[in-house]
Order: structure tokens, then sequence, then C-alpha cells
């Protein structure tokens, strides 16, 4: 259900707002590309159309029959618009937090991934092209991995964090490194769970005085590494939620006469070093 107020008659309006609020950050990597699509799909609609979708926006289901068969796409437009609220509620997190607060925030987290997994998705026969940023004949598209059979035998793999407390940790990674967290206590470890991207970190408690970063350990400067093809915008994000930056990134031209990759340094909450490395591989 919808809690803030959209223009009644105004879709370029509600489509402003939208922007607004993906530029806030912490939504899914290709949710501008969803809103970019849904746009480009009503501004091909008849104005009645359009007009039909705005009452659909705000409440009204009551529809005449010549809507169904966009009905699909009136759907995700609502859904896109409950997805970016539940974004913005997410981002305020107050100074005391009480047990109702963490169980109503980890629900909206939780399902986030409904609206999530329609992103991309074919609508009415079409797709969005990434590279041209327009639509194009769904049947056209180029299939992906899973479509085409290749079978992946190791899916994912995951950092194990030990922490003393893991919603702090959590928090300071939803936060201020956009990850979003699933609170996961039905097996054997119960544990956080942190996702961004490809990467995933679990979050253990452990007892305090085990709990301390490599290099304090070993001869191992870095709790973990993150390989990005785009290593300066995510200095520049980190950076401006005020992150830790231990070892910044140098400029391209000076990564060329240095022997190691081009990569900088942050600091979690638990004083582990993160090292965020220019990803070599080619995509």
């Amino acid at each position: 259900m919808l809690s803030k107020e959209y223009p009644l008659h105004d879709m370029n309006r509600v489509f402003d707002m939208f922007e607004e609020s993906i530029a806030g950050g912490g939504c899914a990597d290709n949710t501008t590309e969803e809103m970019l699509f849904l746009n480009k799909l009503f501004a091909s609609l008849p104005a009645e159309a359009v007009e039909y979708a705005m009452m659909f926006l705000h409440g009204n289901k009551d529809l005449p029959s010549s809507c169904d068969e966009i009905m699909p796409l009136f759907v995700r437009f609502l859904s896109l618009a409950e997805y970016l609220e539940k974004i913005e509620s997410l981002r305020e997190v107050p100074i005391e937090l009480s047990n109702e607060f963490i169980m109503k925030r980890q629900e909206t987290v939780t399902s986030l991934d409904q609206h999530e997994q329609a992103f991309g998705m074919p609508l009415l026969g079409f797709r969005f092209n990434s590279e041209t940023r327009d639509v194009a004949a769904a049947d056209e598209a180029e299939p992906s991995d899973e479509e085409s059979g290749a079978l992946h035998l190791m899916n994912a793999s995951a950092a194990v964090f030990v922490c003393e407390d893991p919603l702090k940790t959590a928090l300071f990674y939803e936060t201020k490194c956009g990850f979003k967290a699933s609170h996961l206590e039905d097996e054997k470890m119960p544990h956080i769970r942190l996702k961004r991207d490809n990467i995933v970190i679990v979050l253990a408690k452990g007892k305090k005085q085990a709990i301390r970063p490599l290099r304090e350990m070993s001869d191992v400067l870095y709790d973990m590494y993150i390989y990005a093809s785009e290593p300066y915008l995510l200095h520049k994000e980190l950076e401006g939620a005020g992150v830790k930056i231990i070892e910044a990134l140098p400029e391209a031209t000076e990564s060329v006469k240095s022997t190691t990759n081009r990569q900088f340094v942050f600091e979690d909450c638990d004083r582990r070093h993160i090292c965020v490395s220019q990803s070599t591989e080619i995509i």
C-alpha cells in the first residue's frame, strides 16, 4: 500500500518522483532501467490509458475491460512505486532500535526481492535494452546463461565475518555500503546475510576476545577483497557515506606505474580492512 501523495493526473511528475527516489541510493542496480522501461511503454499508449494507470496508482481497481490487456503494465507501475517507498523508509534509522523496529525493517527488506524479481523481465512483448536504453521486442533479446541451459555447479560464495554485535555490523553495511540484510535463524548457525550485487557476506556472532582483524593476527593486510569494474564510483559512494578510507584510490595514470592493481581500502565498524581492487575481467 502506498503512503506518499502522488499527483492525480500528471504521470510525468510521478516518474520525476521515482527518479529522485532512485538518486537517493539503496536500490537494485537495474532500478533505473525498470523505470525507463515503464516510462517508454506508457509513452506509447494513448492518453486515456495513461489516465487509467494513474487511477490504478491511486487505488481505483474498478477499471474498464479495455484495460485488461495492459493491466500487467499497471501492476509493474504500482510495484515500482511501492518498492521505492520501501527503499526510502529503509534510509531512516533511529538512534534507539526497538525489537518492533528491527522486525518491521527485516520484513521490509525481505519483501524487496518480490519487486526486484520483475526488474528487467519482458512486459507486453517488450524488453528493455540496457545498451540502447530503449525497448525492443522480447524475442529479439539475447538469451541469458540460465536460458541457454548453462549449468553452474558453484553458484556463489560468501565471506564469513565474526562479530561481537552482528546487528550493529549489519546496519553499518546497510546504511553506509549499500548492502541488504537477511536475518537467518532457521539454520544451525544463526547469522545475518548481507548482499549487494554479486558480493555476499555472512555475519556470525562470536566472543569479543576472538574478534580481531587479520592484520593483527598475521601478515595478511586485508580481511576481504572485492573486485569492482568501476572502483572510482564505489570509492566516491563510500566516501560520501562517511566510510573511513584507509588507502585512497590512485589516479588511473599513476596506477600504470604501480606494482599492484589499482585499488583502495576502507575500514568497517569492526576495524576490518576491505580492499576494493580494479577488476581485470572483461564483462
